[in-house]
């Protein structure tokens, strides 16, 4: 008699009788199909947001404050589930919808795999796709404008989503943002090339520019050849570096999409899967069966383990191209209200980094919330959903709300 195999498990997960994504969903669960790319939501109105559980203060709250919906969007190795506990007391606070979607390679969102010539005309893992699917959800939600509230990295993709389409979002609530903002500013607006520090010392007091001599003529023309040969140097250093890059993420491409790959991503999430959990918590001791279930169920999804090596992929493919100035670059040109939130002692995102990204942001408020962790959403729902109120009564209340968040308490 053949000796019986052993059944293979990740996480808890017995990875021998993976389904399809349909399969696992919830009651509450819907799927939208872009680009042939089904992917899993749910969505909660202002009527169903009936249940009072939370605090008093948020259970009494006006239930019309601004009548706009919000789409949340989830980090990395998380899903819906990451935002259960809020979604029901933002759809009242908003008096609108609110809307939560699986990321392509997250949560229940089907699985597909991408060679980059394959016929769908957009990689369902880079983050150009999850913007659109952003904005598609705003469609869909029959709204002009919505509230993008994002967590880790699911705030990269609320403020590219925010550069692609600034007048389809009304505000931008940014949680444990991972967002890696350059430390410098740049000082000066560089026009044509040309400081205006520059171009005032080429002028006279008239504003006429001033005369050269046949020596100064020749001396510039000199110059110019000098710099035009220096930018050929350095533009061929730039393409030589970034024919490099290209070789080297075509090798790293290859590995991730081998067997190998595949076992060592198994591997990982079983070791170490659940301590990333439980570590994203300021108190490990209260992350309760029932937060590890709703972490762990994607990984009873059929293709889970190759559909996160191609997201990435798509990470490397992204952060290699050339193409455009980083979202993260760009922070001081938002326009719109922002509000950023921490936890005080979050291990994965630290509240510097949060903090920077706040000063970046002209106008941004900040806020820190106590004893809490990466995941202040679920850790700290109550004094979570507080901090957003206050935030959006400040931006859309009336005036006498406006007044009345800005008095001290009692």
């Amino acid at each position: 008699m053949p000796p019986r195999r052993r059944r293979r498990s990740v996480a808890g997960i017995d990875q021998d009788d993976l389904l399809d994504p349909d399969a696992l969903a919830d009651p509450d669960s819907s799927f939208y199909e872009i680009n042939g790319i089904r992917l899993h939501h749910k969505v909660c109105t202002h009527e169903d947001a009936s249940d009072q559980s939370l605090d008093p203060v948020i259970a009494n709250a006006d239930q019309s404050i601004i009548g706009l919906p919000i789409v949340l969007l989830h980090g990395f190795g998380a899903s819906i589930f990451s935002w259960s506990h809020i979604m029901r007391p933002l759809a009242r606070i908003a008096g609108a919808k609110v809307l939560a979607f699986d990321r392509p390679a997250f949560g229940l969102t089907s699985r597909t795999s991408w060679s980059g010539d394959d016929t769908k005309p957009l990689n369902p893992y880079s983050m150009a796709f999850s913007v659109m699917a952003t904005l598609a959800f705003i469609d869909q939600l029959g709204a002009e404008k919505s509230v993008l509230v994002g967590h880790s990295s699911g705030c990269l993709v609320a403020v590219d989503a925010y550069f692609e389409a600034p007048e389809r979002v009304a505000a931008l609530v940014l949680v444990a943002p991972a967002i890696f903002a350059p430390v410098f500013r740049r000082k000066s607006v560089q026009k044509n090339g040309v400081g205006e520090q520059e171009r005032q010392k080429q002028k006279d007091s008239n504003g006429v520019n001033l005369p050269t001599n046949p020596p100064n003529r020749i001396l510039g023309a000199f110059l110019e050849l000098c710099m035009r040969i220096a930018g050929l140097f350095v533009n061929m250093i730039r393409a030589i570096g970034h024919m490099f890059r290209s070789l080297y993420s075509r090798a790293v491409v290859a590995i991730l999409r081998s067997s190998v790959a595949v076992m060592l991503v198994r591997l990982i999430m079983d070791k170490f899967g659940i301590l990333a959990v439980r570590n994203a918590w300021y108190d490990p001791s209260k992350v309760t069966n029932h937060v590890i279930q709703g972490y762990t169920k994607p990984l009873r999804s059929r293709g889970w383990e190759r559909a996160l090596l191609e997201y990435t992929i798509a990470m490397i493919m992204d952060s290699t191209s050339t193409s455009g100035v980083p979202a993260s670059q760009r922070l001081s040109e938002i326009s719109c209200p922002v509000l950023v939130v921490t936890g005080d002692t979050d291990r994965l995102v630290p509240s510097w980094i949060s903090e920077r990204v706040a000063r970046l942001i002209p106008g941004a408020t900040f806020e820190v919330i106590k004893n809490c962790g990466h995941l202040p959403q679920e850790e700290r729902a109550e004094e979570f959903v507080c901090v957003v109120e206050r935030f959006l009564r400040r931006a859309f209340g009336t005036p006498n709300e406006q007044e009345q968040v800005f008095q001290p308490a009692v």
